[in-house]
């Protein structure tokens, strides 16, 4: 077993209260509690469709007293109008009693099949149980991590030691993934001093670091959450201590957001997209999400078919204007494509590379100026279509 850089203060539970009926031994219930009021902010699914859950944590935050999360996999309480706001409201308010802590210091997430309505006397029950279970240590993060799956084959956790403090994260998400969020779930707790203004500030942008710059099929969920928790007492962070805080954080969501793509629904390749060379950043970004979520190059990479043409006719219609001559390609070690020119290769040799590679790498160069993007994707299967034309029959 993995031993993890715990942020002092938390405790997790994850239990199987009946959520999944036609599972009766899965994890389905998830708790998060902060034993001290904790600085909390947010990122939420830019989808215009929002679950239930999404607009309650919109309300509360940002906050500097929450107290912990109630999780449930299994239902998305998405797409159910007044019932599942207030179905939301009372999950806080069940964790909220049973920890003994004022509603309003509770948030929910959720994740699952959208459009069904949560079966409440589920969370009646299971609510209080999972607070009987409420522990510290590896097991107990551990057991939570897997509890918020869906269709995800195993849990994604990821952590760092700085200095004094700790931060530790966890996370799902395997498909209905597109930037700007993506189908997931992503908890990042820490033992450090942050004032609220500046955890507000932070969790947008290691948002855009991370877990918008991943694809599987370029969908945005109705559930996506990433939610900061702070409890650490004691002077707030400034200057130079408070930036180490800040990249490290940053980190942890890229790690966390890399093994969502690794983990991709029927992915045979995690794909790495590095773009250098654009005018801005954003105009990387731009590139890299076109060729990420070119059906046409993910089948490519699914055969090991080193039909390099597709990556660059997809950079070309990315809307950012470049002249041919202004973009090379290599795949792994093979430079394909030299500034506007094909070059002669060894079709085989490269197609024995990505068979043989699981990880992959493109990199595409410009010669516009000093804006560049890493993205990750994955490649596309029989087995993604299979479990999402089956997912609720």
């Amino acid at each position: 077993m993995t031993t993890w850089h715990l942020a002092r203060g938390f405790r997790f539970a994850g239990i199987h209260s009946g959520l999944r009926a036609s599972e009766p031994a899965r994890l389905d219930l998830a708790l998060i509690v902060s034993n001290l009021p904790a600085v909390a902010a947010g990122v939420f699914t830019q989808n215009r469709v929002c679950a239930a859950p999404v607009h309650v944590c919109r309300e509360r935050l940002p906050s500097s007293a929450v107290r912990g999360i109630v999780i449930c996999s299994g239902n998305a309480n998405a797409c159910t109008g007044q019932q599942g706001l207030d179905d939301a409201r009372r999950m806080t308010a069940l964790a909220a009693e049973s920890i003994g802590v004022d509603a309003r210091q509770m948030l929910v997430c959720s994740t699952g099949v959208i459009g069904r309505l949560l079966p409440m006397a589920v969370m009646e029950s299971g609510i209080p149980k999972a607070a009987k279970e409420l522990a510290e240590g590896d097991e107990a993060l551990e057991r939570a991590a897997r509890t918020i799956l869906t269709t995800d084959t195993r849990p994604k956790i990821r952590t760092r030691a700085l200095n004094e403090y700790c931060i530790t994260g966890f996370a799902k998400g395997a498909a209905m993934i597109g930037p700007n969020m993506a189908t997931m779930l992503a908890f990042v707790l820490t033992d450090a001093p942050i004032d609220v203004a500046d955890l507000a500030a932070l969790a947008p942008v290691a948002a855009d670091q991370s877990f918008n710059c991943i694809s599987v099929e370029g969908h945005t969920s109705t559930n996506d959450t990433l939610l900061f928790l702070a409890n650490g007492a004691g002077p707030k962070l400034k200057g130079k201590a408070l930036e180490q805080f800040r990249q490290a954080a940053i980190e942890v969501c890229a790690e966390l957001a890399r093994d969502m793509a690794a983990d991709a629904e029927g992915a045979s390749h995690l794909v790495t997209i590095h773009v250098e060379g654009t005018r801005t950043g954003a105009e990387a970004r731009t590139i890299a999400k076109t060729v990420a979520e070119s059906v046409l190059v993910k089948t490519a990479i699914f055969g090991a078919d080193p039909n390099w043409g597709r990556i660059v006719s997809a950079a070309g219609y990315a809307g950012v204007p470049f002249a041919e001559s202004q973009l090379s390609l290599t795949l792994g070690d093979f430079l394909l494509y030299d500034k506007g020119t094909p070059l002669p290769f060894d079709a085989a040799a490269v197609s024995s590379y990505m068979k043989a590679n699981r990880e992959l790498t493109m990199r595409l160069t410009f010669t516009l100026g000093g804006g560049r993007c890493t993205f990750y994707t994955c490649d596309l299967t029989y087995d993604y279509v299979r479990l999402n034309a089956d997912y609720t029959t």
